[in-house]
């Protein structure tokens, strides 16, 4: 045995001795042994491949610490709800952030902080502001896809004006935004894309199908992105992140408990799906976010027995019923 390893092996019979005799007899098991050793292997396999995933998003490559004076974020829907408390939690950092949104802030606005009222579905209203902040701050180093909308209703009863204002605001707005602010982070090999989804991604449930569907695209947006910004451009100091947050008090979930949506105690707060954001951008790290982390085991949702598929969509579906029924 190594000779470094026998203070700690005197340290552990030491603890036994201390132990009944028959909790001895349980430890001293094979039984026992075996358990514990694969326990203590599945802790590795664990941390290994926790590390591997880590080291692959950010393609093996390490940023400088992150100095907040020198970025310039944008983000979307910015006006209030979570895209508010990521302006506020940013700029607390002293880093520069641009909001963009159809709505006016709902208070005033931080040193260091701008508002640009834009409709982002519109490429031609986002190209003429996305110019204008070039000029008057430079190229954007982070952006923070956080714009979304939601209404309930069933496929048949939903109007195609609220179908498509769905798609447009939480899906196809990533794509014009990239559009325009991408190009200036492939040629500096810097930036940060932050996209905001929800648990929505893995969980599609009545009445709300147009925003399932949009956030599961909002997720395959986000990995065909990770993977152009690699293979396409090589620019791989260029991270990317996706936030699926559960149900979270924003003016868009009070639009729902006003049509009587019941969300109990799951609900987070936007400071939570904030500090998410800004601790991914902060550490320089790509990854994908599941909020709250007890509710990490949604992302494998679609590998699990279909009855059991079938049990977790019930649940969101048998709620926005109820709520549809008040």
């Amino acid at each position: 045995m190594d000779s470094s390893l026998q203070p700690l092996v005197k340290i552990i019979h030491s603890l036994l001795d201390r132990l009944p005799s028959r909790a001895q007899d349980i430890v001293k098991a094979p039984l026992t042994r075996y358990a514990l050793g694969a326990w203590l292997a599945l802790r590795l396999l664990r941390g290994l491949n926790s590390q591997l995933s880590r080291y692959t998003l950010n393609n093996y490559t390490t940023l400088s610490k992150f100095e907040p004076t020198n970025e310039l974020a944008v983000v979307t829907g910015g006006s209030s709800g979570i895209g508010w408390q990521i302006m506020k939690d940013l700029s607390a950092l002293n880093v520069r952030v641009v909001i963009l949104d159809v709505q006016e802030p709902k208070g005033p606005l931080p040193r260091g902080v701008w508002f640009y009222k834009t409709d982002i579905t519109s490429t031609e209203t986002l190209k003429i502001t996305a110019d204008k902040i070039r000029r008057e701050h430079g190229d954007p180093t982070i952006l923070v896809n956080n714009a979304g909308v939601g209404n309930g209703g069933s496929i048949i009863d939903k109007s195609e004006e609220l179908i498509r204002r769905t798609f447009e605001v939480n899906l196809m707005a990533n794509y014009w935004t990239v559009k325009e602010f991408l190009p200036a982070m492939v040629r500096n090999n810097h930036g940060h894309v932050v996209s905001i989804a929800s648990v929505a991604s893995f969980v599609s449930f009545a009445r709300s199908s147009d925003y399932c569907c949009s956030k599961v695209g909002v997720l395959a947006f986000h990995e065909a992105l990770t993977q152009e910004i690699r293979h396409q451009y090589g620019a791989k100091r260029i991270r990317t992140s996706i936030i699926h947050p559960l149900w979270t008090r924003t003016p868009m979930v009070e639009a729902l408990e006003k049509q009587g949506a019941k969300f109990g105690n799951n609900i987070l707060k936007p400071e939570d799906v904030s500090g998410a954001v800004v601790k991914q951008i902060v550490s320089g790290s790509s990854g994908q976010i599941v909020l709250p982390a007890n509710h990490q085991h949604l992302a494998r949702l679609r590998a699990y027995p279909i009855w059991l598929q079938e049990f977790v969509r019930n649940q969101p579906s048998k709620m926005s019923q109820k709520a549809a029924r008040v």
